[in-house]
């Protein structure tokens, strides 16, 4: 088994964190299945959110009788402190936990500190010396903002995107947190359903010994990979590494991280949802995507002005009206009815 250690935290798990966005998507018995057997399986550390929709609710429900095995890890996008108390109270609720191990500002567009107006970092603190929580995180799709964060020494942990499509600004933010001993928590490993080969992406995650990256998981096929790796952690061979070589080649430039760089659009397209609507749509429960509210954002991409403002600002070098209209064809075919396939993220 290949164990992580995230951080000053002393939180030490397998390299294999469940993430419970998902598990939206499945009833809460199919849940708790999951759950329970990722547990019994030996995976240890479970991510989710108070905007996972009933995501809290099932994990309380399939693991509150094994708390004290497990870590979790919750968010709140609270902008406020009254916001951030509510949101805590109802995590607590449904984890049915008395704490949470790692309490995360969900995606903030801005680092929280102490005596901001915000108050969130002021909560954090108070939260913590209630007991409450146990260490302060934060995630988030930003480079400045992750960044900032890092080098103010307030978080334990910090929640990224990173995989074998990483910048060379992405590993050193990891190499960072090495250095200011915070612990790395990798999103989207699979680069929102992108990578395909989850073994290929576990040896890249794995050559970094800070990094614990956490799988998004809703089916027994995908649970039972991860399992395995718990058992057998894959190792970087000449093979997988033409895995990665190829799909940096063929996908660098088709992954969206939603950071947000590119906004606003000049005739108000939601750009960093809209480039990323197909995985949306794949991952999380796609009724709310698909609303009249949800259309009328979609429809805005043929409005497009083909400015390329858009792609002049993105670090990433995606793109963005191109990926814009694959997406908007995407969505269409879900509006006549076509079936898109779930996939990892």
């Amino acid at each position: 088994m290949t164990a992580v250690t995230l951080g000053r935290t002393g939180i030490t798990v397998n390299k294999n964190g469940f993430g419970a966005l998902p598990v939206q998507r499945v009833t809460k018995e199919e849940a708790a299945k999951l759950l329970r057997r990722a547990c019994e399986g030996g995976i240890t550390f479970f991510d989710t959110a108070r905007a996972y929709t009933d995501s809290e609710e099932k994990l309380g429900y399939a693991l509150a009788d094994v708390r004290d095995r497990i870590y979790i890890a919750t968010k709140t996008m609270a902008q406020t402190a009254e916001g951030f108390w509510k949101d805590l109270e109802t995590s607590l609720s449904l984890l049915k936990t008395d704490y949470i191990d790692i309490y995360q500002l969900h995606n903030p567009a801005f680092c929280p500190k102490p005596g901001d107006e915000s108050g969130l970092y002021d909560a954090m603190l108070k939260a913590r010396e209630q007991g409450k929580i146990r260490f302060i995180g934060i995630t988030n799709h930003r480079l400045s903002v992750a960044e900032e964060a890092v080098e103010s020494g307030l978080y334990d942990t910090l929640q990224f995107p990173f995989c074998y499509l990483a910048s060379e600004r992405d590993i050193r933010l990891v190499e960072m947190c090495r250095e200011k001993n915070v612990g790395f928590i990798a999103m989207k490993s699979l680069s929102g359903g992108l990578i395909t080969n989850s073994a290929a992406a576990y040896a890249y995650a794995d050559q970094y010994d800070n990094v614990l990256p956490i799988w998004g998981i809703q089916r027994e096929e995908e649970l039972s990979e991860f399992l395995g790796y718990v058992k057998e952690p894959p190792v970087m061979t000449q093979k997988l590494r033409a895995v990665i070589e190829e799909d940096r080649e063929q996908l660098s430039g088709s992954f969206c991280r939603a950071c947000g760089y590119c906004m606003p659009c000049p005739v108000g397209i939601e750009i960093n949802t809209c480039a990323r609507m197909s995985l949306l749509l794949r991952r999380s429960p796609s009724a709310s995507h698909l609303t009249e509210a949800g259309q009328a954002k979609m429809m805005k991409i043929k409005d497009c002005l083909h400015c390329n403002q858009c792609m002049s600002k993105c670090p990433y070098g995606l793109n963005t009206p191109e990926l814009l209209l694959r997406n908007l064809k995407d969505y269409e075919e879900v509006l006549a009815g076509k079936t898109m396939t779930p996939v990892n993220f």
